[in-house]
Parts: structure tokens; C-alpha cells; sequence
């Protein structure tokens, strides 16, 4: 099976060393003498100390992204849960459901191939990943496409990996149905994966694109049926690159999302081109915009454009392009193995994170990103430390940061910064707790 990507961009360390393609090693700071934070002011949560289970908040439907149980308030998935033991079997995907306040650790949720996933051939899959969400039934809860590895004897195109598992006024709940692909919107023999959803065509459904083979995309029309049907499904899209990237966006305001394709990831990712295919009537298609070599690219408004701007890191700086496709530009000397974007005071303009040896939020201004009062975010622990999501969690109006950091397979933290007006990011996090309270859920 083709190598999986992690949706939700946990893929890049922050802190401590950096070796090559941004992995970092066990080297966070000297502060931290154990398993407690680096300010030695909050304990990490541990299944014995782990909040009371709280049930999932009941929800209304809505449209607000990531809201499984439709409630109005963001959710979180966690992939790659701690182990029991370092042998131990992975426990599936976690989810913790939002609250008015924010994330709440007791409202959480564990999702396995035992109970969750669908069989094929009376086999349930081994692997089970969180891949992409968006509302693909269009009934105001958010929806989980997850990767499995259904049985497959080499022969011919081989089987649909992806599944879907639908959210409900009690979050994410029952059995996942197999993605279906129809047979004339297939292409060669390679995995249909690398989900990402957009509404590409305008029609207010949520869509979704998967890797076809050789330079061809699979682009099933929303809204989905519950049954994991599309609505239509043409011929496979010729595309600039192999692996369709989240996330989707309207870089020129014209209601259509646009789709960034790379031509590689993994290991070659440092090499990979990017292009912006521009979405239409008849979903992504036209002349893409082609946009600099690197391994990451985000987008926002940092300034100067009037739509969306975009910044492509690499390990020796960060390229820009202002109002894309404009023809403004820019570099920072900064390395960025993975970027992200998020308005964390409120100012209506964008900040970029860049990951590299540390994690660094530059200012977002109506001159243009600089390196001028650049904000370091300290680890919350010592390890290696990832980006887990970027979302206003409790509805201030400004973006709040998750973070996790792992010391080996069986200890984590991950702490919620939250925006602020002054600063653009509090320094200390206001919540922390670790991925082992889902481990008690199992049975």
C-alpha cells in the first residue's frame, strides 16, 4: 500500500534536534526533569488521574468544520495513541469532543477496527488511521474518512482502503461504510487514497478527491449517500502531481475551492512541487498555478494581497507568495518543514507557524510577514513535540494551538495554547493531558 499522510499535519518535529526531513529526537529541555511540563507547573494527566468520562455532548447539527457531534464547537482526532507497552498494539483513534470552554479530555471517544471498522471478506482491517473530515452528507455533523488495509491478493486494481464513519447528534458512532469509487472514475493499479475534501464545484456539498494512478486524480461529487456513494463520478482528472494535499481552499474568493497538488511526499517531499488546481463548475480543473519547491505549503492572509496568500517552507527558508496568484513576493529566513496558519490575536490577518528545530509564530501584517517580534512557543514537555491542530476551540475569535509530545510509545502530553490579543500566543498552555486516558476505553 502507498505510503499514508496524516491529515491533520502531525507530521514534522518542533523541538529539541533536528535530523533530515524535520524529525526530531528526545532533546527537549533541561527544565524538565521527568514527565511534568517544562515550567514544572502542571502534570501531565495519566489514566489514573485522567478526568471522569463525561458523555458526548448532545448537538443540534451545525456548520462549524471538525463537529462530529454538531454542537457548534470544534472536536479533535488524535491518531497514534500511546501503548500500553512499547509492543503493544495501537488502540485506534481518540477523539475529544469540544465544549463552550474549549476541549473537554473528559468528553473523548476511542474508534477501532474492532468495533468501528467494516470487513471485507469477513477480515477486519489492521490498520485504521483518521484521514480526512468535512460533512459529506450534508446533514450538519462532520464525518471521518479513515484508512484501512483491506485484503489484497496483487492482482488487478486493488480494493477502496478508505472508509467513512458518520457523525450524529452523538458524535461518531456505529459501524464505517467503504468509500465507494465508481469503476470509470478509477486509474491504474495504485491505491485510491490521500483523501481531501472541498466543495470544488460550488454546489454547497462537500467533495471529495483521492490519488488515482500516474498523474490522475479520482474526484467524487458530494453529497455522499450512507452508504459511502458519491453523487456523480466522471473520468479521472489529469493533475500536475500525484498526491492531492489538504487543505482545500478558495485562494480568490470566487465560492469554488481550490485543490494543492504535490508531485511527491515522505521522504522525496523536500523535492516536491506544488500546484494550485483552481476548482469550477466541473470541479478541479483548468490552469494550475505552479508554486516553489518545498516540503510544506500553507495558506492565509498575511498581508499585502487582498485574497489569500502563500508561504512554501523548505530547510532553508520560506518562499512567499502574496495574493496568490499575484505576482507580490517574498523569502524569510526561515526554515519550515511543516507551516501552518491561524489568526491568533484576532486581527483579522494570519500568523505562519513554521516547525523546524523549534516551533515559531510569525506576525501576520498589512506589510507582509517578517521576522520582526517572531514568537518561540516553548514545548510543554520534554520529547519530541508535533502540531496537532490549529482551531478557535472555545470561541473567542482568535486560533488556539494543540500540541503533542511524545517520550517514546507509552508517554505524551498534549497542551492547548490559546490565542491571545497581546503576545499572539499564551506562554504557558491552559490545558494539558495525555492520549493514555484513551488506553482504559479499550474492553
Amino acid at each position: 500500500m502507498r505510503g499514508r499522510r496524516v491529515s491533520t499535519r502531525i507530521v514534522a518535529a518542533l523541538t529539541g534536534c533536528v535530523l533530515g526531513g524535520g524529525l526530531a529526537v528526545g532533546c527537549g529541555p533541561t527544565a524538565d526533569s521527568g514527565d511534568g511540563d517544562s515550567a514544572g507547573k502542571r502534570e501531565p494527566l495519566t489514566v489514573a488521574k485522567a478526568p471522569a468520562r463525561l458523555p458526548v455532548p448532545l448537538g443540534k447539527g451545525s456548520k462549524a468544520a471538525d463537529d462530529f457531534n454538531g454542537d457548534g464547537h470544534p472536536d479533535l482526532v488524535l491518531n497514534d495513541l500511546v501503548k500500553r507497552d512499547s509492543h503493544g498494539d495501537d488502540a485506534g483513534i481518540g477523539v475529544v469532543y469540544g465544549s463552550a470552554r474549549g476541549l473537554a479530555p473528559g468528553a473523548r471517544q476511542l474508534l477501532s477496527a474492532a468495533r468501528n471498522a467494516s470487513a471485507t471478506k469477513g477480515q477486519l482491517p489492521a490498520v485504521f488511521d483518521a484521514e480526512a473530515s468535512c460533512d459529506l452528507d450534508r446533514d450538519g455533523y462532520t464525518d471521518l474518512v479513515v484508512s484501512t488495509d483491506p485484503p489484497f491478493d496483487g492482482q488487478g486494481q486493488p480494493p477502496v482502503p478508505l472508509q467513512i464513519l458518520f457523525g450524529s447528534a452523538r458524535g461518531l458512532a456505529g459501524k464505517a461504510v467503504k468509500l465507494a469509487i465508481p469503476p470509470q472514475a478509477r486509474f491504474g493499479n495504485d491505491w485510491p487514497d490521500q483523501p481531501v475534501c472541498g466543495d470544488f464545484n460550488k454546489d454547497k456539498a462537500e467533495d471529495l478527491v483521492v490519488h488515482a494512478s500516474d498523474g490522475r486524480l479520482s474526484y467524487l461529487r458530494g453529497p455522499f449517500t450512507r452508504k459511502g456513494a458519491p453523487k456523480a463520478a466522471g473520468a479521472p482528472l489529469a493533475s500536475p502531481g500525484n498526491v492531492p494535499t489538504p487543505p482545500a481552499v478558495d485562494v480568490d474568493g470566487d465560492g469554488y475551492d481550490d485543490l494543492i497538488v504535490r508531485t511527491a511526499e515522505g521522504s522525496a517531499a523536500s523535492a516536491s512541487t506544488s500546484s494550485l488546481v483552481p476548482g469550477g463548475p466541473t470541479g478541479p480543473a483548468g490552469t494550475a498555478v505552479a508554486l516553489p519547491t518545498g516540503v510544506d505549503v500553507a495558506f492565509g492572509r498575511f498581508g499585502k494581497g487582498k485574497g489569500l496568500d502563500a508561504a512554501i517552507g523548505s530547510m532553508t527558508g520560506t518562499a512567499l507568495r502574496y495574493d496568490v496568484p499575484g505576482t507580490l513576493r517574498g523569502t524569510l529566513d526561515v526554515a519550515g518543514t511543516v507551516l501552518d496558519s491561524g489568526d491568533f490575536d484576532g486581527d483579522g490577518l494570519s500568523e505562519l507557524l513554521s516547525s523546524g528545530s523549534e516551533l515559531r509564530i510569525l506576525k501576520g501584517r498589512t506589510t507582509g510577514l517578517s521576522k520582526a517580534g517572531m514568537v518561540t512557543v516553548p514545548p510543554p514537555a520534554r520529547g519530541t513535540t508535533r502540531v496537532l491542530k490549529v482551531a478557535d476551540f472555545d470561541g473567542d475569535g482568535r486560533a488556539d494551538l494543540v500540541v503533542r509530545t511524545y517520550r517514546g510509545d507509552t508517554k505524551d502530553t498534549i497542551a492547548v495554547y490559546p490565542g491571545t490579543k497581546k503576545g499572539l500566543l499564551a506562554r504557558e498552555p491552559e490545558l494539558t493531558f495525555s492520549s493514555s486516558e484513551f488506553l482504559g476505553m479499550e474492553s
